[in-house]
């Protein structure tokens, strides 16, 4: 059940880029319009990183085996990356074309109620796409659906930008003493990519962390504190972590009473473990006993 929710969050980001793309591309070369097509070819990428979530998402679900005995979860940081790498690929390539419009003067836009349209629905369904798959990350833990939350909730504000550049070069049209306006369209098409880039950055160092194995930032002091009040404990030391998709698996070290039985020791080792649980619940605990 768990990993069809999953499936099913990742299937309807696909379905909406598919549709949010197809708009896009229609009307941005029926328009002339660069900030649209900069979204269009936004768009695409999303469909990208949307299929690339998908696959991410299932592959990452398979159970450990022979081969990879921690799990698929490390799936999960390489679909991120991959997205990382194509929204920065788009932040060239959107640069470069506004730079070039706006150096040589071409800037012939037909800014129509379609413009809008599309721009607006835009924003309406990645509003509602991005909730939906900030809500499944987090029930999941999932890094590529939060990675994918991320990614389209910045849909939102570039589309927003591109709107106000649609609106400045409409104006330009109605009034010619504001006829530099419009070049608002191609400096919009430079913040969305500016915008992109930023999330860019972010998603990457994310990716990454998960990938060298860093440990979730205030994790090991909570362990530390939480086990090392448990009745029996008499010290806890020598944490480690390392996160794989939605898994977290948690190596300790404790001192306990060394005239404990066999059975008291692994009594407390359960208590211990279902401590970390409750601070996390996707955790994969092993703990090392030592006479205090």
């Amino acid at each position: 059940m768990k990993g069809n929710e999953k499936q099913d969050a990742a299937v309807s980001s696909v379905i909406a880029a598919v549709g949010l793309a197809g708009f896009k591309f229609v009307v941005g070369f029926t328009t002339g319009s660069l900030g649209i097509l900069a979204e269009a070819a936004h768009s695409s990428l999303d469909l990208a990183a949307a299929v690339m979530t998908l696959w991410a998402v299932r592959a990452s679900g398979r159970v450990a085996d022979k081969e990879h005995n921690y799990g698929h979860g490390k799936i999960e940081n390489l679909s991120a990356l991959f997205e990382t790498l194509l929204l920065l690929a788009t932040c060239v390539w959107i640069i470069h074309s506004a730079v070039r419009r706006l150096i040589k003067g071409n800037v012939e836009i037909e800014v129509d109620l379609w413009s809008y349209v599309v721009m607006l629905t835009s924003v309406l369904v990645d509003v509602s796409r991005s909730r939906m798959l900030s809500r499944a990350a987090k029930k999941f833990n999932s890094q590529a659906l939060e990675a994918d939350a991320l990614h389209f909730s910045t849909d939102i504000w570039s589309s927003v930008v591109v709107i106000l550049g649609l609106v400045f070069v409409k104006m330009g049209e109605l009034r010619p003493s504001l006829s530099f306006l419009d070049y608002a369209d191609p400096a919009a098409a430079i913040l969305v990519a500016l915008i992109v880039a930023w999330v860019s950055v972010q998603l990457g160092r994310r990716a990454i962390d998960g990938l060298l194995d860093s440990a979730p930032p205030g994790l090991k002091q909570e362990i530390v504190r939480a086990v090392g009040a448990l009745p029996g404990v008499e010290n806890c030391h020598h944490v480690r972590m390392r996160a794989s998709g939605a898994k977290i698996f948690v190596d300790l070290h404790v001192f306990m009473d060394g005239s404990l039985t066999l059975r008291e020791a692994h009594e407390l080792t359960e208590m211990i473990e279902t401590s970390i649980k409750q601070m996390h619940p996707n955790a994969d605990v092993t703990i090392h006993p030592e006479p205090g």
